[in-house]
């Protein structure tokens, strides 16, 4: 059982970092009305802007926490984040202003970068054949974190748009104690290597993606979909209290129960997936399905069914951790902690222009002298972009994919 305790604690900690995101999205409409005395059509606006503050601070500082777990280790980096981002929620609990709300978001972005450290963590202790697994393990405690964090968001913000961040401070607290005395250092000192600025500046980072050319066009499909993925994030709590008239509970209910269907895919349904399909194709599954979800959302009229559809949804969620793995299982035993920084610096990429697009197309779509009422408009430009992901995928030639494993 002992054994067993790190990965405990890595897997708070990613549930943690979900909660970020998941924690403030069905309070935020409320929270950022609350402080700017805008509609709901504005408030997406301001929503907007501060998940691009996130996301702009995970871009800066996800390569650069990456590259420093290679030097000192993965524990430091993890429990000293841990600390602040528990720090981090209470600001968020008293912030008085929008402008004070903007700080403590780009805290979190800083602090929400140790995804990148808790996966190289698991890329240290894994052998090639588990490691889409147990990057499907990641991503089923992300999954928790979704159910977790609307949850405490929903549930907790009926009685106030403060009272969720206090219990998201006390977790990040506790967790951090908890793993300052079960986690371990993974990082081997074979393995460590000097930190040098030119790998860990987020444009560094780019430029090394050129010198991988065998994974260019893996590159371009996570941007793609991470691009298109985004979306929920970006405007899910207000296309819901729009097109549906959902309560902050109602919202985090939404979330909670995708959060679920999400973990029982990445945490269950991706091993046998990747088993009897291999990385590739499961990859080529979860964009199929996020295309065809994409369309389906634009269409919906009644609430209910936004539950019915969870499960079709869901299955999405195999293609991230599957082309991971692709990536992972390219790389040394010494560019883990660089790879995955890489990977999170796209991502953020990707909500940066997600949350230029997203937001805007949800405002044109929804305001009083909107040219067409269609609030499910952004999910439509979401369906595009994973169209044209998939289309590259497609045309990777079969040596830069990876083929099914054996069993």
């Amino acid at each position: 059982m002992r054994d067993r305790l790190p990965f405990i604690f890595i897997v708070i900690t990613v549930i943690i970092d979900a909660m970020g995101v998941g924690l403030i999205m069905p309070v935020t409409p409320a929270l950022v009305r609350e402080l700017t005395g805008q509609d709901i059509s504005g408030a997406a606006i301001w929503g907007g802007a501060l998940m691009f503050t996130f996301a702009i601070m995970q871009f800066l500082f996800m390569p650069i926490v990456g590259n420093l777990s290679d030097k000192v280790g993965r524990r430091p980096v993890l429990l000293v984040s841990m600390f602040i981002m528990g720090v981090d929620y209470l600001l968020h609990a008293i912030a008085p202003t929008i402008w004070l709300l903007f700080l403590a978001r780009i805290i979190a972005g800083i602090m929400g970068a140790t995804y990148t450290t808790a996966t190289a963590f698991l890329a240290d202790v894994s052998s090639k054949e588990n490691r889409a697994a147990n990057f499907g393990l990641v991503g089923a405690a992300f999954g928790i974190g979704f159910i977790i964090g609307p949850a405490i968001g929903g549930l907790l913000g009926e009685y106030g748009t403060r009272a969720p961040f206090y219990a998201a401070a006390a977790l990040a607290l506790v967790n951090a104690v908890f793993g300052y005395f079960v986690l371990p250092e993974s990082l081997k000192p074979e393995n460590r290597r000097p930190f040098q600025w030119h790998r860990a500046n987020p444009f560094g980072a780019f430029m090394r993606i050129r010198q991988m050319p065998a994974l260019m066009g893996l590159f371009m499909v996570v941007l793609f979909f991470d691009i298109a993925h985004m979306v929920y994030p970006a405007i899910w709590s207000f296309y819901t209290i729009e097109a549906f008239k959902w309560s902050e509970g109602m919202v985090g209910f939404s979330l909670a129960a995708y959060g679920l269907a999400v973990v029982f895919m990445q945490g269950g349904a991706i091993r046998p997936m990747i088993k009897n399909f291999g990385e590739r194709r499961t990859t080529e599954i979860g964009l199929i399905a996020a295309i065809f979800s994409g369309i389906v959302l634009v269409f919906i009229k009644d609430g209910w069914m936004i539950f019915a559809f969870i499960p079709v949804l869901a299955v999405s969620e195999v293609a991230g951790p599957a082309i991971s793995a692709m990536m992972a299982n390219r790389v040394g035993d010494d560019e883990q902690g660089e790879l995955q920084g890489i990977l999170g610096s796209l991502a953020s990429v990707g909500m940066i222009i997600s949350l230029l697009i997203m937001p805007v197309t949800f405002r044109i779509f929804t305001k009083p002298d909107a040219p067409i009422y269609l609030p499910g408009a952004p999910f439509l430009v979401a369906a595009a972009l994973t169209l044209l992901a998939l289309i590259l995928l497609i045309r990777i030639p079969k040596q830069d994919g990876v083929s099914p494993q054996t069993p």
